[in-house]
């Protein structure tokens, strides 16, 4: 597994990282478009997906590009990087740190290399760097070919290099993506060939594929949720969105593994860090659809409690009536935390 330098930069070094950071924040936020949401003062995951639910119900979408950059930030070619920042950065002393920080190599194994492509993953900088890349060589020329060439309505959502596009017509689809694929080649990027899909998605999607004989609309994943066509107790079409269970997985994961290692703390301790951990998980992903994933999350966090509890003395046997109690008192209840993404996007964009 590769380290980039960056990631262990001195403290001086990442201090001027975060400074230069501040700098061309300001300078490129007035350029980066709307439906840029990845690392940018004032925007979160959670827009991303609001903008992202709210344009499927307020535009024509029937659909959905799952877009995979394969391997962007190793990929990322560097003298269009320096070109691109030179559009905008005129102080040589900027442009000198930020290739000296490109420039920084590798290390793998304890043995630096020398690395003449791609980003520092885990630099301050690199996010920012990211979203230039990115705003030049995907959002201008995707914002320019929905104006000039797409038929029906299209949808944008990009957070770093994770984005999703909507389409109301097919053939823009494929056109789209055949274009796409051309430009990314231009800048050293290609398209993951197993991870990129176009799907049927929309709230036509059920009934036109069921005139075709065809199953379910497929999901796709974005930012942690798995996006599903589904519809309301009264009928009306929504996008569901649910945990994707792998990263769901992965975090109870990670809890047993703590837990083994808090085992013999006091109990209100352990209650404690369990409940940070709960109010963490449901602050992302508590949103409205996704109540049986937040309920099965606080479950198995319970039961791998009760089995560390019960591990730690033969003698202390806690039996389920008594956990039922140690869990009610230490950790939160699930319950929905965010409001329906379309009524957020519309406060927070009135127009």
């Amino acid at each position: 597994m590769r380290h980039y330098a960056a990631s262990v930069a001195a403290l001086e070094d990442k201090i001027v990282q975060r400074a230069v950071v501040e700098v061309l924040n300001a300078v490129y936020e007035a350029d980066f478009l709307g439906f840029s949401y990845g690392f940018r003062p004032g925007r979160n995951p959670h827009q991303a997906l609001d903008a992202l639910a709210a344009g499927i119900y307020k535009k024509k979408v029937n659909w959905v590009l799952d877009a995979d950059i394969r391997d962007f930030f190793g990929q990322l070619d560097r003298d269009w990087l320096r070109r691109f920042l030179g559009h905008r950065i005129a102080d040589k002393r900027v442009l000198r740190l930020v290739g000296k920080w490109l420039a920084a190599g590798v290390i793998e194994d304890g043995t630096w290399t020398e690395c003449d492509q791609g980003s520092p993953q885990g630099a301050s900088v690199s996010p920012l760097l990211a979203n230039v890349y990115l705003h030049y060589v995907l959002d201008l020329w995707a914002d320019w070919w929905r104006k000039r060439h797409a038929h029906g309505d299209v949808i944008i959502v990009r957070f770093a290099d994770d984005f999703i596009v909507g389409f109301e017509d097919r053939d823009d689809a494929e056109r789209f993506l055949a274009g796409l694929r051309e430009r990314f080649a231009k800048f050293g990027l290609e398209l993951h060939p197993d991870k990129t899909r176009l799907i049927e998605f929309g709230r036509f999607a059920a009934r036109d594929r069921s005139a075709r004989g065809l199953g379910k609309p497929e999901t796709f994943d974005f930012l942690g949720f798995t996006h599903i066509c589904a519809r309301s107790e009264s009928g009306r079409f929504w996008v569901k969105r649910i945990t994707i269970p792998k990263r769901m997985r992965a975090k109870l994961k990670q809890v047993k593994d703590q837990l083994r290692r808090r085992m013999h703390q006091p109990i209100p301790e352990q209650g404690r860090w369990l409940a940070s951990v709960m109010r963490g998980h449901m602050a992302y992903y508590a949103v409205p659809g996704n109540a049986k994933a937040i309920r099965a999350f606080r479950d198995q966090v319970t039961r791998h409690w009760h089995k560390a509890l019960r591990r730690r003395s033969q003698k202390t046997r806690v039996n389920w009536e008594r956990m039922h109690r140690i869990a009610t008192r230490w950790l939160p209840r699930d319950r929905v935390m965010h409001p329906f993404p379309e009524a957020r996007f519309a406060a927070t964009h009135p127009r």
